[in-house]
């Protein structure tokens, strides 16, 4: 196929493969916003984000001007976080790059509300939700609501905590987004119990939090501490991860004369907050759009704009259409096999040879998927995970769920066992309703073809996946 895309290096960022963003006019006039204030920055997949990202915190932070000083550069995924430290190599400048719940437990910690092992893990809040369910509460409560799976209510606690809600009331009248899976306004109070039930166990099994409700405590005590403010400034990249309770917290970490920046892409919003930016408070004094994709070839390109179009793909006010990129390459490759064990044989022997030349990634959608393909792959591979803590130069192969290469980008990507019966994940048909399942995945689907650079190969056995667009002309086989 195509060798990988030849770009020049910026002085200030030397090994990042991202360097056009500072040849267009409107970047430019991005990166230099007021330094006070709110600013969101819309942008679709390629589009430079987590580039601008960097290069925005290296101007806050600048000691040289009236408005530096110490800034935070906050993304969801800890992966991603390993790769921006490894862009921003060698920068002396005053730029703490965190994940959100770093920068969440360091700050409880500062004001001495993190006791040890008080945050609750998702297997034990999964014993707690389950304990709250079968609790004396609940005996002799006939309602259908309550023989969901767990997973069902973990996810509605999710949604509650990350919006901060905290009463009854506010919960049966606040507007929902989602959710079809059979979730009237009539089961509210009978969840909002359970949920109650819920935190008043986790508290007598001597956990304070769990990671869903650190933003609620963290903006509970930002808005009691007369302290200075830790930063100055506030850099937010992958914002459409971001609860809005997270971002009320970001939002209120700075002092009056500092700032917020907001990048993000709705279409790649995989976590199921279903959310603007709005809902968190911001109030940018204009929202500036990146159209222009400098990563995928226009074959790629085309390919995620087809699925974004594709009818369960969901339409949402911030989505940006992109404009198509100039850069040619093949078409995407749709390749059948007939069993998911010859899928895996020929995405490990593609990903070894693409490997010796450039980066390549191997994408899946479970973790348990990602174990079983890690016994087949040659020593040296590096797994995208929360805990890599080094991001290795040059050509490799990378592999991980589609979930950690949030972010990121390699000349290929291969994504295997793209079959119906996997597409859209049973787990979430299950706990979501088919209708919300069909979203998360087909955003999930859009996230994994905008990782590639040049080449990208998907592969199924027995039928594809509805999610992916029908048009024979996208693919060659």
């Amino acid at each position: 196929m195509f060798p990988p895309a030849q770009r020049p290096y910026p002085s200030q960022l030397p090994k990042t493969p991202i360097s056009r963003i500072l040849q267009m006019a409107l970047q430019k006039e991005v990166l230099y916003l007021p330094a006070r204030g709110h600013a969101v920055v819309l942008g679709t997949a390629g589009s430079g984000k987590t580039t601008l990202a960097i290069l925005r915190s290296l101007y806050l932070s600048d000691p040289s001007t009236s408005h530096g000083g110490r800034t935070l550069l906050v993304t969801f995924n800890r992966c991603l976080v390993t790769y921006m430290r490894n862009l921003a190599a060698g920068i002396r400048k005053p730029i703490d790059v965190r994940n959100y719940h770093h920068f969440a437990r360091g700050y409880l910690k500062s004001r001495n509300k993190l006791p040890w092992n008080s945050i609750c893990g998702p297997a034990d809040r999964l014993s707690f939700i389950e304990a709250a369910l079968d609790s004396e509460g609940a005996v002799g409560i006939q309602n259908t609501i309550l023989h969901r799976p767990r997973e069902f209510f973990d996810e509605e606690f999710k949604w509650i905590q990350g919006h901060g809600i905290g009463n009854l009331q506010d919960y049966v009248e606040v507007k929902r987004t989602g959710r079809s899976s059979g979730l009237k306004k009539a089961h509210r109070p009978i969840l909002f119990d359970v949920y109650k039930r819920y935190l008043r166990l986790r508290k007598q099994g001597g956990k304070l939090y769990d990671w869903e409700d650190l933003a609620s405590a963290v903006l509970s005590e930002l808005r009691k501490d007369r302290r200075d403010r830790l930063y100055r400034h506030v850099v937010i990249d992958e914002g459409q991860d971001f609860s809005p309770e997270m971002l009320r917290s970001l939002a209120d970490a700075i002092p009056s004369d500092g700032s917020l920046t907001f990048l993000g892409d709705i279409a790649q919003q995989i976590y199921g907050h279903r959310t603007s930016w709005r809902s968190a408070g911001l109030k940018p004094r204009q929202v500036w759009e990146f159209k222009d994709n400098y990563r995928n070839t226009r074959q790629i390109a085309r390919l995620a704009l087809s699925l974004a179009e594709m009818p369960h793909f969901p339409d949402d006010p911030d989505l940006v259409e992109p404009r198509a990129p100039t850069a040619d390459g093949p078409l995407p490759a749709l390749v059948r096999r007939s069993s998911e064990a010859q899928e895996r044989e020929l995405v490990v022997s593609e990903g070894k040879n693409r490997a010796q030349t450039g980066t390549v990634a191997i994408l899946l959608r479970t973790g348990r998927q990602v174990s079983k393909l890690e016994q087949h792959l040659p020593e040296g591979a590096t797994r995208l995970h929360r805990d890599l803590s080094v991001w290795p130069n040059g050509p490799g192969l990378f592999y991980g769920t589609y979930h950690a290469s949030k972010g990121l980008e390699f000349d290929t990507v291969l994504l295997p066992f793209l079959s119906d019966r996997n597409w859209p994940h049973r787990r979430d048909i299950n706990v979501l309703g088919q209708t919300e399942a069909e979203i998360r995945d087909s955003r999930l689907l859009y996230v994994g073809i905008t990782r590639a650079r040049t080449d990208l190969i998907l592969t199924y056995s027995g039928e594809p996946t509805a999610l992916l667009p029908p048009n024979v002309n996208l693919y060659q086989s």
